[in-house]
């Protein structure tokens, strides 16, 4: 449960991730273990998710749930193709269309855990699904806008949806 960067999504809006994928579009996580890759599978429970979209929809208090990919970034600025960091080496031009491209692929919001989650999730067999909120539309910009009280009304969204999940 977190926030994100949505990809075409609203602020305030919930994405269920169905899949977590690299910044180049493959749905796995890659883990160094004893000098080897090894790579896991970040698919995340399909009955779960579509349990948890169920309760998305029918929660008077939540507004707005999507299911689609999560783009997991190994970092906040180049990772996400942002051009405010430190570092950047690429155009505006070139951000948005690594982000256009995104949205093409089903990447529906990007944040820095989900790949890590669902990989050694799967791993163990057990039943996994991410929830981020999203606080800005990337493709619209990259700072985050609403004011301070609607933000943690947002984060406060993920939560909603588990509490009802647990009820």
């Amino acid at each position: 449960m977190g926030t994100s960067g949505g990809v075409g999504v609203s602020p305030g809006t919930l994405i269920i991730t169905n899949e977590a994928v690299d910044g180049m579009f493959r749905p796995e996580y890659r883990q160094i273990i004893l000098g080897k890759e090894v790579v896991r599978k970040t698919k995340c429970d399909q009955n779960l998710v579509n349990e948890l979209m169920d309760i998305g929809h029918s929660y008077k208090d939540i507004q707005g749930v999507v299911t689609g990919k999560t783009m997991c970034a190994h970092d906040f600025y180049e990772g996400q193709a942002r051009v405010d960091g430190a570092f950047c080496e690429y155009t505006s031009e070139s951000k948005m269309n690594f982000l256009k491209e995104c949205s093409q692929n089903g990447i529906k919001n990007i944040e820095m855990e989900s790949l890590c989650f669902t990989g050694l999730l799967n791993h163990a067999n057990l039943k996994a699904a991410v929830i981020c909120v999203s606080l800005v539309d990337r493709l619209s910009g990259d700072q985050v806008t609403v004011p301070h009280d609607l933000n943690i009304e947002y984060q406060e969204r993920p939560f909603k949806l588990v509490g009802e999940y647990i009820k």
